[in-house]
């Protein structure tokens, strides 16, 4: 257990920065709280001690400051420090908890440390539920940084959810190639759940998916979260197909062409995202145009031509019951 006024400010008290500020006071931590919206009441009548003016953590908090950054990745993140560098003094530490690209982390180091400050990137994973009852934190920077905020990770990680991936850029990257598994994960758990719907005969997919979250290989919490999903909203009929992201996962993409990785899955599954969000589909109209020109195949449906499709999968083999 920490001790129990040990303080520290959050800026950014959106969805995850908002629930770790519950899960710290639940923890017995002091914390100051800062955001451009008015904050949820739940973290008022929580004890979060919300600052207008970032100006007050310096008054409101005893040095060495530790003040934890949930804000959107980009310029927004160089905002905020730019202003914590003419609040704080030299030996406070600013922590980036988003999802920034990692080489701007270990730039934004180099700065905070030009100005005497402290500066550790930390990705956090777990969602909401993580944020609010323990996450896990992949942390980045040095050992002097690391060892200051460590404490204050270790209780709000779950358990054994903490590391030190490295130095600085280390923690966000390591949070970059988690996000990339993760969309190699949700595309392939995606496609079994289509083959299930498209199966000849109608099958219980809730009942498989809630099967598979109870000791199968591929058990998983996003496997529960189809499961639940599911069951919640009866299935795939009311769900748009449209998928928004904030576009990290191509960042790691284009890293690992530079770094010479393969990395099919993943490329993959983020261009599987972008056809998801394509509603005029031209790629569709130009393949068609050219089959047509080379092939005279038909533009748009054509009853015979699927009727051909539907049959040449009854091969000697495929085809027996």
């Amino acid at each position: 257990m920490p001790d129990p006024v040990q303080p520290f400010a959050i800026v950014g008290l959106g969805n995850i920065g908002g629930n770790l500020a519950l899960q710290a006071r639940d923890r017995g931590f002091q914390v100051l709280g800062a955001d451009l919206r008015e904050p949820d009441p739940s973290l008022v009548d929580a004890g979060v001690e919300i600052v207008q003016d970032l100006s007050e953590i310096r008054e409101r908090l005893a040095p060495p400051r530790v003040v934890f950054l949930y804000v959107s990745a980009g310029p927004a993140v160089d905002a905020v420090l730019d202003q914590l560098k003419g609040v704080l003094e030299a030996g406070d530490i600013v922590v980036d908890g988003g999802n920034s690209y990692w080489g701007d982390s270990i730039e934004r180091q180099r700065q905070a440390a030009q100005a005497g400050l402290g500066f550790a990137d930390v990705g956090t994973s777990g969602g909401l539920a993580g944020a609010r009852d323990g996450a896990c934190f992949m942390a980045g920077g040095t050992d002097e940084t690391i060892a200051r905020i460590e404490p204050i990770l270790r209780a709000l990680a779950t358990e054994g959810g903490y590391v030190h991936a490295g130095p600085p850029g280390a923690g966000h990257f390591t949070k970059l190639v988690h996000n990339g598994i993760e969309f190699g994960m949700l595309q392939a758990i995606g496609e079994g759940v289509d083959l299930l719907e498209h199966y000849r005969d109608e099958l219980r997919t809730e009942g498989i998916l809630e099967a598979w979250t109870h000791g199968s290989v591929i058990r998983s919490w996003l496997v529960e979260l189809m499961a639940q999903q599911y069951r919640a909203r009866g299935g795939l009929g009311e769900i748009p197909a449209h998928i928004e992201d904030t576009g990290e996962v191509n960042w790691l993409v284009d890293d690992a062409m530079q770094m010479g990785v393969p990395t099919p899955v993943i490329a993959q599954s983020v261009i599987q995202l972008m056809t998801s969000r394509d509603d005029e589909r031209n790629w569709a109209r130009a393949i068609a145009l050219m089959r047509n020109g080379f092939g005279n195949h038909p533009l748009g449906p054509d009853e015979t031509i699927a009727g051909h499709r539907e049959t040449s999968r009854l091969g000697p083999f495929r085809g027996r019951e």
